[in-house]
């Protein structure tokens, strides 16, 4: 780009592309602690486990971590508490617009969502195609059948758009996925009351 005077600036020189992939998560972020300022909801996102093997010490308080390895997989992204319900999800960001790749979810995670469901909690996805802009959650029942009765190695965008809660960005909260929520708790009682 040409500036008054003749000088040149590269645009491109600054820019950054480590937190690429973590914009959904970041909404998510913003979403959760404007759910709990405002006493909504007690969502967080939940550590990764790690163990340290080697730390560099310059000094006392620039410690650095340089080599750490997990300590076991980890589960979901969030945990939390809504309206009295257990809530755990995995938020995932894909670039294909015509699916969602399965390998995006490890088979620990999917055993830890059909443990979640069995024990009476909500778990869920949520997706973002990022090439298309659009945002779904996901409930774990409509996943495990998905998976459970398919033999394809994605879910097909299409089935988000059958099964899945289309999510919108907005100013605040960020991300409003508790009103999906409000409609798959409503499902919940709906399931219990039939077995009862």
């Amino acid at each position: 780009m040409k500036y008054p005077k003749g000088t040149k600036r590269n645009l491109n020189k600054n820019i950054y592309y480590g937190n690429r992939g973590m914009n959904l998560e970041q909404d998510i972020n913003i979403t959760n602690e404007y759910y709990l300022i405002n006493d909504i909801a007690v969502i967080h996102k939940k550590p990764t486990p790690i163990t340290v093997n080697k730390v560099d010490y310059p000094s006392r308080i620039d410690a650095v971590i340089t080599e750490a390895h997990y300590k076991t997989p980890s589960t979901t992204d969030y945990n939390g508490v809504y309206k009295g319900f257990y809530i755990d999800f995995e938020a995932k960001e894909t670039k294909n617009k015509t699916s969602f790749p399965l390998s995006n979810i490890h088979s620990h995670q999917i055993k830890h969502i059909e443990s979640v469901i069995r024990h009476g909690g909500v778990s869920f996805i949520i997706v973002c195609f990022t090439t298309v802009n659009k945002l779904f959650l996901l409930d774990g029942n409509d996943l495990i059948w998905f998976i459970n009765n398919n033999e394809r190695k994605s879910i097909p965008f299409s089935y988000f758009l059958e099964k899945g809660i289309l999510l919108e960005y907005k100013f605040q909260p960020r991300i409003d996925y508790l009103k999906a929520i409000d409609k798959l708790v409503e499902v919940k009682y709906e399931r219990n009351n039939k077995k009862n």
